[in-house]
């Protein structure tokens, strides 16, 4: 038998790592695992990386560091990147520093075979992975939802990223359990300081919650532009956020929800010029599971940030369903 090939998967998801091992079990490779990419270099520098799946986002250093630091460095390694930031500039950018090519989440062993055949790795892939981590550890609930709010926050950044006609940059996912005050202080305080407040319920399958979107004001006028809105000099302010917020929360929702298959029917998004009914209805709530992303556009020096609240009753059907990733 021929020696297994050195492989490392770089993702800061252990759901993600968990799947992409799973997708390569039956082939002949022995796998490292790295929650970042620093733990990515230092496994390829000690020899374990022949091959190299990188994710995108991730803490203390992300993919497209991660690929520039391979090329300053020219460290021995193939990479392939394997993300949920499907916009078509992340591809071209990873493209440009290297990577062979570009994988969306969430992935399969069909998807991964084809991209290895295309780079003539399939010939020496024919017996049973070897890895270091074990893959079969029970997940904690909150990690299936990161990933899988992960690949959501793609589809919605992509879509985002269109409307406006640049480049989204995307941060990790947030999922928490936080008490009823603390969201809505955190409301109140978005609503004093020039945030325009967006909320949205959704329910089915046994879920229901509330999509808000904080969204800053001041530069307002440069998304207009974006989105050829202000080409006579005047723009309607709600019809902007509408915009946005339509395409924000339902690319969002219809991404988490059809990863589980799921189907939500949604509220007319409406704006909220007064915080305090938002709050008063979220405070009726106690506790309960939210999902934050925090959106950026630093050229144009904006933010949104976009928060899924789900219903204590929601998370029941939500364990349910994510025990299906075991």
């Amino acid at each position: 038998m021929s020696q297994p090939i050195p492989v490392v998967i770089c993702d800061d998801s252990r759901l993600a790592r968990k799947q992409m091992a799973s997708a390569l079990r039956s082939w002949n490779v022995e796998v490292t695992f790295a929650e970042h990419g620093l733990e990515g270099l230092e496994a390829i520098r000690a020899g374990k990386g022949d091959i190299l799946f990188l994710d995108l986002t991730m803490p203390i250093m992300d993919g497209y560091q991660t690929l520039e630091r391979i090329r300053q460095d020219d460290l021995p390694t193939m990479t392939i990147v394997v993300s949920g930031d499907i916009q078509p500039e992340a591809q071209s950018r990873v493209e440009e520093l290297g990577a062979l090519a570009f994988i969306k989440k969430p992935t399969s062993p069909e998807v991964i075979t084809e991209v290895l055949q295309r780079f003539g790795l399939l010939s020496e892939l024919e017996h049973p992975v070897i890895v270091e981590e074990q893959i079969d550890t029970p997940l904690a609930l909150p990690e299936y939802y990161q990933e899988i709010a992960n690949v959501a926050m793609g589809q919605a950044g992509s879509m985002l990223g269109t409307l406006l006609k640049t480049f989204v940059h995307l941060p990790i996912p947030v999922v928490k359990m936080v008490k009823a005050p603390e969201l809505s202080n955190q409301l109140k305080v978005a609503s004093d300081n020039q945030h325009e407040l967006i909320s949205q319920g959704f329910i089915g399958s046994g879920m229901a919650g509330e999509a808000l979107l904080l969204m800053q004001t001041g530069n307002l006028d440069r998304l207009a532009n974006l989105m050829g809105m202000n080409e006579n000099g005047e723009y309607s302010e709600s019809d902007l956020l509408m915009s946005l917020a339509n395409t924000l929360i339902g690319a969002f929702i219809s991404g988490f929800a059809q990863q589980l298959d799921l189907s939500f029917s949604r509220a007319t998004p409406s704006i909220l010029h007064d915080a305090d009914r938002v709050c008063d209805q979220v405070e009726s709530l106690d506790q309960m599971m939210t999902i934050s992303i925090d959106y950026q556009l630093p050229e144009y020096d904006f933010r949104c940030e976009l928060i899924l609240a789900f219903t204590p009753d929601s998370l029941s059907a939500l364990q349910k369903i994510a025990s299906y990733f075991e």
